[in-house]
């Protein structure tokens, strides 16, 4: 028995989300003006800010760790936990079925605060609704944008979305590391708040995040506009603590609301991902991504661009165990790249970021030349004048220059950082760099 039933018409908002890989092209976004109903015109227009995001991808086989993507889900209902960045009366959420290609059916869905692991506040569990009706049909390569929710929120409340499936859905469009847990049942518990159906996690692994786009927020306070800090797996959180929310993102958005300057920061990086070519299993390149991921959110001010490491460390696409010959990555198309996103960050008003590239010396795939690679791009991001402004995590994580992400700071491979390094990247980033 489905405990939301109610009829009405169903209004679906498809977008084609797509970018060249060799260029950036500009288009305008209404999403901060949409209406309350799915994004048609409308003569009383709410506005609308990001409060949270994850960039999509498609679906496939993690190499690290064991995911639901490529087989998706039938009769089941999962449970997925985010951190809200800005606060409101109401909240939407975006689903996407960008790498789908058949039509997705959700069969239903719900969202109340979460409280620990897959539980529920009671009380705070709330139908959520596209077009006044339960169901909705996400075509192949679209997005859905439900109702709006009256469910009010503050800057770092966390919420749990429930998405039923009555059916298979085949191959699922997703974000792999989520650094966050994700809860699967059997059956329907939309409207459960204890955490006893939902006995299916990825544990031990690190968490993924399906479907679910972006949520964002209207009628709360005014903040600044959104920061999205845009890279690989040192944005995405990689070394970060499974649900504590330390990546450097989360962090800085606790500086920027500590120091009365409240606003949300986005997360867009994606693990392994390149920002030359597009991969099989690591995200379509930083190029191809850049504008559905950054300039088409709400009410964004600032990119942070964390970008290359993974070109300069990896040819091809082996990691995905995809054989392919890449052209040479070569510093001049680095810094090529990094100009194409500047441009187009700039097209839309946006204040561009560019960050220095952490050390990697101790890790198994160090040689002098990826690491000469590295320096040289670090030493254009920081006097070439191209960005706005600069965030030298890579001074602020080696001072000394040693090439080294010191001990304690990395998560045990001297690449990523732990979540020390984490703290001193968020804390290495002037706020006034930030528009």
């Amino acid at each position: 028995m489905n405990p939301f039933a109610r009829a009405a018409s169903v209004a679906a908002l498809t977008a084609a989300l797509s970018v060249t890989a060799t260029s950036v092209p500009i288009s305008a976004s209404a999403a901060d003006t949409a209406t309350a109903t799915g994004g048609a015109a409308s003569a009383h227009p709410q506005r609308w800010s990001a409060a949270w995001s994850a960039p999509m991808m498609r679906p496939s086989a993690a190499p690290w760790f064991r995911t639901w993507a490529v087989q998706g889900f039938d009769h089941q209902s999962v449970r997925q936990v985010v951190r809200l960045g800005t606060g409101g009366k109401a909240v939407r959420f975006r689903l996407s079925n960008l790498y789908g290609t058949t039509p997705l059916r959700l069969s239903g869905a719900s969202v109340g605060r979460a409280a620990d692991g897959a539980a529920v506040v009671a009380g705070t569990v709330l139908p959520l609704r596209f077009g006044h009706r339960d169901s909705v049909v996400v075509p192949a390569g679209g997005e859905v944008l439900s109702d709006p929710v009256p469910l009010p929120v503050a800057a770092r409340d966390r919420v749990a979305l429930t998405l039923w499936f009555d059916g298979p859905t085949g191959p699922a469009t997703y974000h792999q590391l989520s650094m966050t847990t994700t809860y699967q049942a059997d059956g329907d518990h939309r409207a459960d708040t204890d955490a006893a159906a939902f006995t299916d996690a990825v544990r031990p692994g690190y968490g993924s995040w399906y479907y679910l786009g972006g949520v964002e927020v209207t009628g709360g306070r005014p903040v600044g506009r959104a920061v999205v800090a845009f890279g690989e797996s040192t944005t995405d959180g990689f070394g970060a603590t499974v649900d504590s929310d330390d990546r450097y993102p989360d962090l800085l958005a606790e500086r920027l609301t500590a120091a009365g300057r409240p606003r949300p920061v986005l997360n867009a990086g994606i693990g392994s991902n390149k920002m030359l070519a597009d991969s099989a299993c690591a995200g379509d390149s930083a190029l191809s991504r850049f504008r559905r991921d950054v300039l088409d959110r709400p009410n964004v001010g600032t990119v942070i661009v964390s970008h290359g490491m993974n070109d300069i460390l990896r040819s091809g696409d082996q990691i995905c165990g995809v054989d392919r010959d890449d052209p040479p990555v070569t510093l001049q198309r680095l810094i090529d790249a990094h100009r194409a996103l500047i441009r187009a960050a700039h097209a839309r008003g946006v204040k561009a970021v560019g960050a220095t590239l952490m050390p990697f010396g101790g890790a198994p795939f160090w040689t002098a030349q990826t690491d000469r690679l590295r320096r040289d791009l670090n030493e254009w991001i920081r006097t070439s004048g191209a960005y706005d402004a600069v965030a030298d995590f890579d001074r602020a994580i080696d001072p000394e220059g040693t090439g080294a992400i010191p001990d304690g700071h990395h998560a045990g491979d001297h690449l990523h950082p732990g979540p020390l390094g984490y703290r001193v990247m968020a804390d290495s980033i002037d706020l006034d760099s930030l528009r």
